[in-house]
């Protein structure tokens, strides 16, 4: 039954929003046809609401965030089809409120204050955090009478919504999923090196630490300006491997320490090695990354080996893509998943955030029945097999993906769906960010860096001291809700 079916991009009407002070836009507005897709997931037990008796049917939701991806601004791509059947089955509307990313929480403060709160915003962890503290504050509420995990719609993502609860209460809308950072490559460099292929590695089960160590050290050399690693996510990345957290949160919603893990202690002393051994780009003392942190910088050209980061950043046009890492349409781009721990349990882990598709509805929003039907029809077209369909033609004729990357891009996701992992270091109290950040970057931000365990010893008093101030936080939110 999974076929492609027809695209119809019908330009309906053409309008303009003025956002914050920006120039004027055109949003496009486009329709979809997926005729079918209701059948098919009903044989599965899978429907949405009726159109007729839906609550929050013909309504128009509001929408506050730093970015817009539900309207169209070209013609020649489909950027959310689950806003398609938001309109086109159910009348519904999303208005947009425009606000910069660094005052979005002051911006959400000020419009509740006011009287007159979006209905959601952003949600999930790292950039887009609203758990815990945002919802300690007030500012968001639960979902689970709106959202039923168990139904058949939602069937997979409870253990990763189960991560944002207070007092037995669900706070975020978990729609997808998807692996968070992969180990991109250029094939011509690599070959140029003499190195095996990672994708062709991890087939065989034989991506693991010790041989991405030894490409690290062989092709490093600061003399050259040639730097295995570079960007912020490739420490991180290493603990996301062992299926590990340094901060982990338990079934009854209490944060603790995992600092003393010692499969997160191996992937500190591989960073440790890596670091000290010149292969994490540097200039002088100067830690910060190549070509003030432009992504990908360097891997086209030979000069970073390994540039971890998510998918997301391959979908840029060919030519952005192709001048950083390399000829795309050649194939000379390509991603595995992050290699594994010899010493582990033989199972591949990468980390399901930040790259969670998830929303938190305000407190005392006007529309929560809006939202929780527009999720429903986020998701229902996340599992839609002709949407997934129409997205794999979209990576392949538009942003120029080959089988290979699209058959990657599969197995990341299954690594990471198989063995939920939430970073939740977004929204924590200032303090214990602080701390568990001296942690996370205190190896590769410092031109001399510590071992694990100096930084260990140096932060543990505090991180623990702040947990206990954040669990004491939430169990006094908790008694309140009882």
């Amino acid at each position: 039954m999974r076929r492609i079916i027809a695209l119809l991009l019908i330009l309906v009407t053409v309008f303009v929003m003025v956002g914050c002070g920006k120039e004027k836009r055109q949003i496009i507005k486009l329709t979809l046809s997926t005729e079918d897709s209701e059948a098919i997931l009903a044989a599965a037990g899978i429907m949405l609401p009726d159109a007729e008796t839906a609550a929050g049917a013909n309504s128009t939701i509001k929408w506050l965030s730093w970015f817009d991806q539900f309207h169209n601004y070209s013609e020649d791509e489909v950027v959310n089809t689950g806003y398609f059947t938001f309109t086109e089955k159910y009348g519904g509307e999303i208005e947009w409120i425009e606000c910069d990313y660094f005052e979005r929480m002051n911006d959400l403060a000020n419009l509740i204050l006011a009287g007159n709160p979006p209905d959601f915003t952003p949600s999930g962890t790292n950039s887009t955090a609203t758990y815990p503290m945002s919802c300690i504050k007030g500012q968001y509420q639960a979902i689970d009478q709106w959202i039923d995990y168990d139904d058949p719609l939602w069937n997979g993502l409870k253990e990763t919504a189960d991560y944002f609860t207070l007092g037995g209460e669900h706070y975020v809308i978990v729609f997808d999923l998807d692996s968070s950072n992969v180990i991109p490559y250029n094939r011509r460099v690599l070959e140029e090196w003499g190195f095996d292929d990672p994708a062709e590695l991890y087939a065989n089960d034989e991506w693991t630490w010790d041989v991405f160590y030894e490409m690290c050290v062989e092709f490093s050399d600061p003399d050259e300006d040639r730097f295995a690693l570079d960007g912020y996510a490739y420490a991180g990345a290493m603990v996301e491997s062992t299926g590990q957290q340094m901060l982990q949160i338990d079934e009854n919603g209490v944060f603790y320490s995992n600092i003393d893990s010692p499969e997160i202690e191996r992937a500190e002393n591989l960073i440790y090695d890596l670091a000290k051994n010149d292969c994490c780009y540097h200039n002088g003392t100067n830690m910060w990354p190549r070509n003030n942190a432009i992504f990908g910088s360097g891997v086209k050209d030979g000069l970073c080996l390994f540039y971890t980061i998510g998918v997301e950043f391959f979908r840029g046009t060919v030519e952005e893509v192709s001048a950083l890492w390399g000829d795309i349409e050649a194939g000379e781009l390509m991603f595995a998943p992050l290699p594994r721990d010899p010493q582990g349990d033989g199972v591949y882990y990468m980390g399901a955030s930040p790259y969670m598709k998830s929303y938190g509805i305000v407190k005392d929003c006007a529309n929560p029945e809006g939202v929780a039907l527009f999720a429903a029809c986020e998701r229902f077209k996340r599992i839609d097999p002709t949407v997934e369909n129409i997205d794999r033609k979209q990576l392949r004729e538009v942003y120029k993906w080959n089988d290979e990357m699209l058959e990657m891009w599969d197995t990341c996701r299954e690594i990471a769906l198989a063995n939920q992992r939430m970073d939740l270091t977004g929204d924590l109290p200032s303090n214990l960010a602080t701390a568990l950040g001296r942690l996370s970057d205190g190896i590769i931000r410092n031109s001399n860096p510590s071992s694990w365990a100096q930084l260990k010893e140096e932060n543990r008093e505090s991180v623990e001291y702040y947990i206990e101030e954040l669990n004491a936080l939430i169990a006094d939110e908790n008694a309140k809700r009882s």
